[in-house]
């Protein structure tokens, strides 16, 4: 009896988690998420899978982060209509996040497609075509129904003879790691591991015993600064930027980060430690998720549950702002006192942060505020990296504004909480696949696994088969 694993995505990349696996007579998809980098690259691994798939059984999906499940209704576009296995919150943020993933293809596509008809040109798609979104809001709406509740902890019959597992991931709102039990196999998927400590989400609980591992591997070869420092360098970035007149821009997820900024700037406010400036969270899609985290009280952690309980909202405060109109967030752009303005997309690849991006990285008073990991070609690593001309919309921008990292809030365990997290199962493991990774970190990530545990490690490459 065997097990076969094929790794679709996140192989030797960060993005893109992808994984397919075979056993029992069946074909099962741990998640399947978007792939972000060069848009043409990007383009081309989205659209294609390397698999029919109408002939995938069901999706098992960790998280509900773009790159975990943003490609979910490109899969049912192409003929998937199985179950969808993952948590409630999960499939609460889905719902959202999955039909602004379609919106923002089609306006995107809309946008590039009128300033090419402009410039008298087609952008070279390779076979003489306009732009097309990869799915439709309809593709996302046909999606939702597909996906099945589960809940954390209890052991469910996925398929006839495939069990499957839930556990907390502490990575983000109801996130998980998946134990699926098959052919007398136990295989641990970690989906993305999170940190102690992290605002509002209860803490990821250490990994269970099994066979095979498949481990993230983001953070691989570094160490994060304690949870305790981000409040301090947070405030010390407002202050410094207010006091010289400028706007703090945050490309941020809307899904987690987002909420945890707004709770740490409402504390910080609070508690006298900033200048009471105006914030500004400029995404229809992060509003809807904000109404999402307020429903699902189940996951926060005894923190988030006290700040509840004395009767404080922790995702609205005087002077916080949402803002879901067109026009509302052009207007943010005419703003001339100091201000924070929250937006996703996290690598600023899409989305109006974009726009907030082109409109102010070149004023030397602002501050561009990057609180996330950052993939491999996107322009988020870019200003990380500090290149002073990037590409915004196809043109080049000078960036004279500073730009600060807040790796304090990473979603992601480094090196040494990785190890911790997985030191449970090293009794009874017989392999472990390092994805959701770049090489490098993974391969830094491997020789702390062999040094501290003596265990196999191997780092798939993208499409990569193995019989377990």
């Amino acid at each position: 009896m065997t097990m076969q694993i094929t790794f679709r995505g996140a192989a030797r990349t960060v993005t893109g988690s992808q994984h397919e696996l075979k056993t029992a007579g069946k074909r099962i998809v741990l998640d399947c998420g978007l792939y972000q980098g060069h848009r043409k690259e990007a383009a081309l691994r989205n659209k294609h899978f390397q698999y029919p798939a109408s002939e995938v059984d069901a999706v098992l999906l960790s998280h509900a982060h773009i790159d975990h499940s943003g490609n979910l209704p490109n899969l049912v576009k192409n003929g998937y209509g199985g179950p969808i296995f993952t948590s409630a919150a999960t499939i609460d943020l889905c719902a959202s996040m999955l039909q602004d993933s379609a919106f923002v293809q089609e306006r995107e596509a809309e946008f590039i497609n009128r300033r090419n008809a402009r410039r008298k040109k087609l952008i070279d798609t390779g076979n003489g075509e306009t732009v097309e979104p990869l799915y439709s809001q309809d593709d996302a709406k046909a999606t939702i129904p597909l996906f099945r509740a589960v809940q954390m902890h209890e052991r469910n019959e996925v398929l006839p003879g495939i069990f499957s597992t839930t556990f907390e991931a502490g990575h983000m709102l109801g996130s998980t790691s998946l134990l699926i039990e098959s052919e007398s196999k136990r295989l641990l998927f970690s989906g993305d591991v999170g940190r102690k400590n992290l605002p509002i989400i209860r803490d990821p609980e250490r990994a269970q015993p099994a066979d095979i591992l498949i481990m993230e591997s983001t953070y691989g070869d570094r160490l994060h600064q304690p949870m305790t420092h981000a409040k301090d360098k947070l405030a010390s970035i407002i202050n410094a930027t207010a006091r010289r007149g400028g706007k703090i821009v945050a490309p941020a997820f809307a899904v987690g980060r987002t909420q945890q900024l707004v709770l740490l700037i409402h504390e910080l406010i609070r508690d006298g430690l900033i200048h009471e400036i105006p914030v500004f969270v400029d995404s229809p899609l992060a509003i809807n998720v904000t109404e999402a985290f307020r429903k699902h009280t189940e996951c926060y952690d005894i923190e988030t549950k006290s700040f509840l309980d004395d009767g404080n909202d922790p995702f609205g405060f005087r002077r916080l702002r949402y803002v879901r109109d067109v026009e509302d967030s052009k207007a943010l752009n005419d703003l001339r006192v100091p201000c924070i303005i929250i937006s996703a997309s996290g690598m600023a690849e899409t989305g109006r942060i974009v726009h907030h991006l082109k409109n102010n990285v070149g004023d030397p008073r602002n501050t561009v505020l990057i609180t996330g990991f950052q993939a491999e070609n996107t322009l988020g690593r870019k200003l990380l990296e500090g290149e002073k001309e990037v590409n915004i919309f196809g043109e080049p921008a000078r960036v004279r504004a500073e730009v600060q990292k807040l790796n304090e809030l990473s979603g992601h365990a480094d090196q040494q909480e990785l190890l911790a997290w997985m030191e449970p199962l090293t009794r009874t493991i017989r392999h472990i696949f390092l994805v959701h990774g770049e090489y490098k970190q993974q391969q830094a990530m491997a020789e702390a696994i062999r040094e501290r545990y003596d265990l196999p490690v191997t780092i798939p490459d993208q499409n990569e088969t193995f019989t377990l």
